[in-house]
């Protein structure tokens, strides 16, 4: 049955070349293992999907009409982009991707991420590159609804059938206090919980995962700690912790995000029970073959490299629970 009016297909192009080639209609059908038939169809579906007679069927051998001889080129053209396609595909070569949608906690958008789009430009030279930066559940619900190619965020919960995760690191929680309380605690080696009760406690704001993981935290340790202050930005956290205004909860790749305060804030383990949490790209299963396999692998070595070793050389107590995965 012949293509619908219109419709300019592979096949048809195929069709087209390998006749014009064979100089019989026959003959192309022998070399695509087709009917003859089908391939007549075929030939007469794409003139008229173009409007003009590619061949002249009449002559022996077949020959190619003016516009035949102008369209031929084309088609190879064509045919030989779909075969390079075919061949970039089944080698999972995707250096001529061009776009790519990268989404990003803010945790990594200070040192981490320029230098990963850095490396993938030096590769990907045709590639434009879209950053999304924000909290972890609305990357999550943007890779979900195919609006980001590839997401760097905090594991939330069980990944749904359609994604590939690949785990980066995982960090504890911390205490970061102002630094002239840190050194108290360490001159007089006063109960560390106690004196954090003085302070009023500067909340990430429940309304992004990690503040709602926290929160739920202090309920089941069954602790009731003061806070006046709820913020969504670490710098302004931090500066606020760096003054003296209080005390926060959060990791040391936070802590190091908002490093400018690092000189008036200290990091301390959590007085209570230890918390948690590990950081993963996610992407759709096969969509971009192993493409965020290797991503993953370049982010666990700058992770290595910008944040968890230097922070280790720090804070060594940290060793055995921030670590690259």
């Amino acid at each position: 049955m012949a293509e619908i009016s219109g419709r300019i297909t592979l096949w048809g192009l195929e069709v087209f070349v390998i006749t014009a080639e064979e100089g019989a209609i026959s003959a192309a059908a022998r070399r695509l293992m087709a009917s003859p038939s089908a391939i007549s169809q075929q030939l007469t579906a794409l003139e008229l999907a173009l409007g003009t007679p590619l061949l002249d069927r009449s002559t022996r051998p077949v020959t190619l009409t003016p516009a035949g001889q102008m369209f031929r080129k084309r088609a190879r053209l064509i045919l030989a982009e779909a075969e390079q396609a075919r061949a970039e595909l089944t080698r999972k070569d995707f250096s001529g991707l061009t776009q790519l949608r990268l989404g990003m906690i803010e945790d990594f958008d200070g040192d981490v991420t320029p230098h990963l789009l850095s490396d993938m430009a030096n590769d990907l030279t045709g590639c434009q590159f879209l950053l999304e930066t924000g909290a972890s559940h609305r990357l999550l619900d943007q890779l979900d609804a195919r609006a980001l190619d590839v997401v760097v965020a905090t594991d939330m919960a069980p990944p749904p059938d359609w994604a590939e995760v690949h785990p980066l690191m995982c960090e504890p929680f911390v205490a970061a206090v102002p630094q002239h309380l840190a050194r108290q605690l360490a001159h007089s080696g006063a109960d560390l919980l106690g004196a954090l009760q003085e302070l009023p406690l500067i909340h990430y704001t429940s309304r992004h995962y990690m503040g709602r993981v926290i929160k739920a935290h202090l309920a089941h340790e069954n602790l009731r700690l003061s806070h006046r202050f709820e913020l969504d930005s670490y710098h302004a956290i931090m500066a606020m912790v760096a003054r003296g205004a209080g005390w926060t909860i959060l990791t040391p790749l936070g802590f190091h995000h908002a490093q400018r305060f690092s000189a008036d804030a200290d990091m301390l383990p959590l007085p209570f029970a230890p918390l948690s949490r590990t950081i993963s790209l996610s992407a759709r299963a096969g969509t971009l073959h192993d493409m965020p396999g290797t991503i993953a692998t370049r982010l666990r070595a700058l992770l290595g490299e910008h944040v968890v070793g230097p922070t280790l050389a720090r804070y060594g107590w940290l060793s055995k629970d921030m670590r690259v995965l």
